[in-house]
């Protein structure tokens, strides 16, 4: 895999803007940091700001604006959970965010039908033979989802 390492959710955000700028979309940002802001940070404390090795954890939510609808939540722990049109991809490592919303808007990703098993899943493919797949969970595609669809085989 031919990832930049993104080390720190600042780097992701940085990254995700990037992308966002080559395509022409807006970005909105919203960030939380210290352990008592972010959600993975539960077992913290009351009032603990920083992780036990002292560091400030710090999480994004980011939305782009245009077509398909994407948000993007990055967390500390060097992943990421991105949603399409309401599907949503968990666990994506942080270094594959752009890739992944490149392979979204550069209309690589697409929509495949089958039927065993039934039901239709979003294939987003990366470079270096990595693809992400999760299934359509909508009783309807939305427009973009529907543009996307391929024949089954």
């Amino acid at each position: 895999m031919n990832h930049a390492h993104l080390p720190s959710t600042e780097a992701a955000v940085t990254a995700v803007r990037e992308v966002a700028h080559e395509y022409g979309l807006t970005v909105t940002v919203t960030e939380d940091i210290g352990a008592d802001q972010t959600s993975r940070r539960t077992a913290a404390g009351a009032f603990t700001v920083t992780d036990p090795d002292g560091s400030l954890p710090h999480e994004a939510f980011v939305e782009l604006g245009g077509t398909p609808a994407v948000t993007v939540r990055l967390f500390p722990e060097d992943d990421a959970a991105i949603t399409v049109e309401g599907v949503e991809f968990h666990d994506v490592p942080r270094d594959s965010v752009p890739a992944f919303l490149r392979s979204l808007y550069g209309e690589l990703a697409y929509v495949k039908g089958r039927i065993f098993p039934p039901g239709e899943w979003l294939v987003v493919p990366l470079p270096g033979d990595e693809t992400y797949r999760e299934l359509i969970m909508h009783t309807s595609l939305t427009p973009w989802l529907a543009r996307s669809a391929r024949n089954s085989s």
